[in-house]
């Protein structure tokens, strides 16, 4: 059955945060690297997308304990996985390939084994592609606004490469994700759409904008409405909002989301937010309590946890979540 079908059927859990479980095995600069980067000059400890091959045991167990807390669908190990990224490590185009791909990979083999232990509960892979750290709408020095530092066409070709490389490590969808400008979404989209042409083959496409602040906007100014409509044009499996927030601020902006996208709808806020030393002590259950009213009001298809969520927070939102039906979703979901 695909991801569709079971759609329609039930709500989907997507998993928690990775750097938050990263974080528990106090990893060190060595755990960062093999032989081919036992020199490099950079340090490269915090790089996690480095860790799919450098410990990909610890991966692996992470993406193990979020299926076995009840989530339906696994993301790769990729949030800053593309060139540009990368680059503030100075890592080049061949790590990037080998970043993606070992990171579906490994995603791919734990989905598959757990999928194999309960057939009827398959299991799906998202290739997490991130906001990258620079911005095509906004230009980062105050005294010049017309700057950029970057370009739409070199967005295009970061991205690009990033889904060839998931797709080939054996990824189901794909999950444009966190996206604070537009502008760099639409990049994203225009690469896969570029690629889905050159291989003749598409996959389904996740949306999911954070809202950076409480005026609602993301950081690129958008309204929530204005950020569907600016990602309507393509054929989307799903648009929703990620991290930012803690799932109660989140609400009313799921709500304007759910009431005009004929997509799917998908959330995965935060844990609360932030403390004054930058931890997310929300609770499993004050989460599960939280994400339940999205649940009672009808307004997603799809929920996990971003920042300081762990697979305690999932397991409770899985849980909650199987007494819940669905959003029913308009004429696009297929």
């Amino acid at each position: 059955m695909n991801i569709y079908e079971i759609l329609k059927q039930r709500i989907l859990i997507l998993d928690g945060a990775m750097g938050t479980m990263i974080q528990r095995y106090k990893l060190e600069e060595i755990d960062f690297r093999n032989d081919a980067l036992k020199d490099h000059p950079k340090p490269l400890k915090g790089n996690n997308d480095l860790l799919s091959f450098t410990r990909p045991d610890v991966i692996k167990a992470i993406h193990k304990q979020y299926f076995e807390a009840g989530a339906d669908i696994i993301e790769t190990n990729t949030f800053s996985g593309t060139i540009i990224a990368q680059a503030d490590y100075d890592l080049g185009q061949e790590w990037v390939d080998m970043i993606n791909y070992e990171s579906a990979k490994i995603a791919r083999e734990v989905a598959d084994e757990m999928t194999a232990l309960n057939p009827a509960k398959p299991r799906f892979v998202a290739g997490a592609m991130g906001p990258t750290n620079r911005t095509a709408s906004i230009s980062p020095d105050v005294n010049d606004p017309g700057y950029r530092a970057i370009t739409f066409d070199q967005l295009v070709s970061a991205y690009k490469q990033q889904a060839r490389k998931l797709i080939e490590g054996g990824v189901d969808v794909l999950l444009i994700e966190t996206i604070f400008d537009t502008l760099n979404a639409k990049a994203a989209l225009f690469a896969v759409d570029e690629l889905a042409e050159e291989t003749g083959k598409s996959y389904p496409i996740m949306i999911s904008g954070t809202i950076t602040d409480a005026s609602g906007r993301t950081l690129s100014g958008q309204t929530t409405e204005a950020f569907l409509i600016s990602m309507q044009h393509a054929p989307l499996l799903s648009i929703g909002l990620n991290c930012a927030l803690g799932a109660s601020a989140l609400r009313p902006y799921l709500q304007v989301l759910s009431g005009k996208s004929d997509f799917f709808v998908s959330a995965y806020p935060n844990a609360g937010l932030p403390n004054e030393f930058g931890q997310y002590d929300e609770s499993p259950a004050a989460m599960a309590k939280q994400v339940e009213e999205f649940c009672k009001e009808g307004l997603v298809n799809i929920l996990g946890g971003c920042c300081g969520t762990t697979p305690d927070h999932i397991k409770a939102i899985a849980d909650m979540a199987a007494n819940y039906q669905p959003r029913s979703t308009g004429a696009n979901s297929h």
